[in-house]
């Protein structure tokens, strides 16, 4: 054999290794019944903070610790606890991520929480529609010359 076709397949099983670690990393989101059913096995779950029911956090008391009531795609929802400081956008977020275990003792050990918070270009259609034909009427598209 030659060395170049030796330095080709030590690369083509570089690209296969690395090809096969991304695909064991890549996660799916899953649901609380998921995680319920996996218990102390690491999940991502997809949810959103049930502001029916209270949330627990006090920042003079231990800003490490919060503590509320997560529901996902199905309805299904789950005590959530976080040991970290509260995201800063947590109450205006539409969805979050929460990454984590489910315990034994019935409740969620979320390791990171990402937000998903609601576009800021997301706007009234009618609104919209008002500033386009306000538009065309300022500056007509018919124009004629003489």
């Amino acid at each position: 054999m030659k060395k170049i076709h030796i330095v080709l397949l030590v690369f083509i099983a570089g690209a296969i290794a690395v090809l096969i670690s991304f695909l064991q990393t890549t996660a799916t989101y899953d649901t609380v019944q998921t995680a319920k059913d996996k218990p102390g096995k690491f999940v991502h779950l997809m949810a959103r903070w049930d502001k029916s029911q209270p949330m627990e956090y006090d920042a003079l008391k231990d800003p490490n610790y919060l503590s509320f009531i997560a529901t996902d795609t199905l309805g299904q929802s789950v005590k959530v606890i976080y040991r970290n400081p509260k995201p800063e956008n947590f109450e205006i977020s539409e969805k979050l991520v929460l990454k984590g275990k489910y315990t034994t003792d019935g409740y969620f050990e979320c390791k990171s929480i990402q937000t998903k918070c609601p576009s800021k270009y997301k706007d009234d259609m009618s609104a919209a529609q008002k500033k386009v034909q306000g538009a065309s009427e300022t500056y007509p598209t018919n124009t004629e010359t003489k």
